[in-house]
């Protein structure tokens, strides 16, 4: 059915030679006058020469050549009803990477942060309730998330109007304050933001303060806490061009604080100032058996019935802080972060530091000791092989097949779908912006062969028990060199030089220069 013609398309019509044909209005004046033939609702055919444009001509050998070869069609078929990764999937892939693994850390349930950025603060939890778990013989157990979320908001606010503070004769547009204003209170983070706010704020288990509908889909929550904040900062900014003092402008900071909080409190309630808890540990048979390991009569001697005979951890009235620091058996400041980015800009065995990168004020900016592979990886197997879990960040969009629970270049061959190799190295990936990290997730196993050297990771996620293998993943050891960028190791584990490197002076790199980015 033919539609009626704009009112441009009229100008042109009232003088031209036209006619309508099949819904399309053609315009042969034009054509002369710029050497153009224009179909309104097709392509614009061009008579004159262009050097930028695609040439026709060009277009035509393109196709040409698509239709030529028959694996282009059957890729083609492939792709379009199955989607590109289904299409590229190859079996061979994955059934080298089985989900058996010679070092594997027993795990709680499968987290999900669903549809939030949330990720680092999810793996960060994951290697602590690892640890709890296995120091006080619980079953299960998870903290809660939705706690450090609040205040990681609160936190991320304030940071943000300091840091308008310290630009206030910045010109909106400069670098540095885009760079600031672009998300004031995002989601996403680092291992160190999350040690900042458990310093500070301790920890608490889910139960006492379960998820809401606003830290499972956090977007309208922090779409309109960022606005906020932006008014609060463009208002700070005019009071200081009319001659306001930096000291009534913190005071009037602080009152916009007020509002911050109450946004917050709104949409995810409250955290607890105290709380109650109570688990019981696992029922092991150990506990009940001799020096012999055979077990005593008394257990057999126990009535039957069923109440829970379990031991007992409970607690009445303890604070977030005095939790952490009694049931999680380690200092978060205790970690490192470790980066492996061989860019020629970023030389190894250097302490970096990003401004403008706080969350929590007083916490200072993020700090990053980049290292070799092989010192990245020795790192990594010797803590996981001495039982403890890794954080770690990654380009988790890189050859990762999500349903299936794969991160592995063999098992997704692009390269094949689309008849071109993909070659860009680790450093290439960074300095173009093409695999920088944007997850985090957990170690919990690594397989070694016979030689001792690691072939293949279990990776622990937090999107829930559909997407993986019941939320866990595998990943070759070649997917871990090219796409992982950042992982939390004890100090115990560092070898001397990279623990000289904790006292350096650190260099300090603008937000917008590439070493890594925040995971979500």
């Amino acid at each position: 059915m033919a539609r009626s013609a704009t009112a441009y398309q009229r100008r042109i019509l009232s003088s031209s030679d036209d006619y309508r044909c099949e819904g399309h209005i053609h315009v042969a004046a034009a054509r002369r006058k710029s050497g153009h033939t224009t179909t309104i609702n097709g392509m614009i055919e061009s008579n004159d020469t262009n050097e930028k444009a695609i040439d026709r001509q060009l277009l035509k050998r393109y196709a040409e050549d698509f239709n030529s070869d028959r694996a282009n069609l059957v890729a083609a078929n492939a792709a379009v009803s199955a989607g590109v990764l289904e299409a590229a999937t190859d079996y061979k892939g994955q059934r080298s990477l089985p989900r058996d693994f010679s070092i594997e850390l027993k795990q709680g349930s499968i987290t999900n942060q669903r549809r939030s950025g949330r990720c680092w603060m999810f793996a960060s939890l994951n290697t602590l309730r690892y640890e709890l778990m296995h120091t006080w013989n619980l079953d299960d157990f998870e903290f809660s998330e939705t706690y450090l979320f609040f205040w990681d908001a609160m936190e991320k606010s304030n940071t943000y109007l300091e840091n308008v503070l310290a630009t206030l004769d910045e010109p909106t547009d400069s670098r540095i304050f885009q760079e600031i204003n672009d998300g004031p209170a995002d989601d996403g983070g680092w291992w160190q933001m999350f040690a900042a706010l458990v310093n500070k704020y301790g920890l608490v288990p889910k139960s006492a303060y379960p998820e809401s509908a606003n830290s499972k889909d956090s977007d309208a929550f922090k779409q309109y806490l960022n606005s906020k904040l932006r008014e609060f900062a463009a208002d700070l900014r005019d009071r200081h061009a009319a001659g306001t003092p930096i000291d009534e402008l913190r005071t009037l900071k602080n009152e916009d604080m007020s509002t911050v909080y109450r946004m917050c409190a709104i949409a995810l309630g409250e955290p607890p100032e105290t709380f109650d808890f109570l688990v019981r540990t696992s029922d092991d048979d150990k506990k009940d058996a001799g020096s012999d390991g055979i077990g005593s009569d008394k257990k057999a001697d126990k009535p039957k019935s069923g109440k829970d005979e379990r031991r007992q951890i409970r607690e009445f009235g303890i604070t977030p802080v005095e939790f952490y620091r009694k049931y999680v058996p380690f200092d978060v400041n205790d970690l490192v972060t470790l980066c492996n980015v061989p860019m020629e800009s970023r030389p190894f065995n250097t302490r970096y530091r990003i401004r403008f990168t706080a969350n929590v004020a007083e916490a200072g900016d993020m700090e990053f000791i980049n290292v070799p592979l092989d010192a990245f990886k020795k790192a990594a197997i010797d803590q996981i092989s001495a039982g403890h879990p890794i954080w770690f960040a990654c380009d988790c969009t890189q050859f990762s097949l999500r349903s299936a629970g794969y991160f592995d270049r063999d098992s997704v061959r692009v390269d094949q779908l689309f008849g071109t190799e993909f070659t860009f190295d680790k450093a290439q990936g960074l300095e173009y912006g093409d695999s920088p990290s944007n997850h985090a997730m957990t170690f919990t196993g690594v397989n070694l062969d016979g030689d001792g050297r690691p072939n293949r990771w279990k990776v622990e996620n937090s999107w829930g028990k559909d997407n993986g293998d019941d939320g866990y993943y595998v990943a070759s050891d070649a997917w871990f060199d090219r796409y992982v960028t950042e992982i939390i190791i004890r100090k115990e584990y560092l070898d001397e030089a990279t623990r000289s490197l904790l006292t350096a002076e650190p260099v300090e790199l603008d937000p917008w220069e590439p070493l890594t980015k925040r995971s979500r």
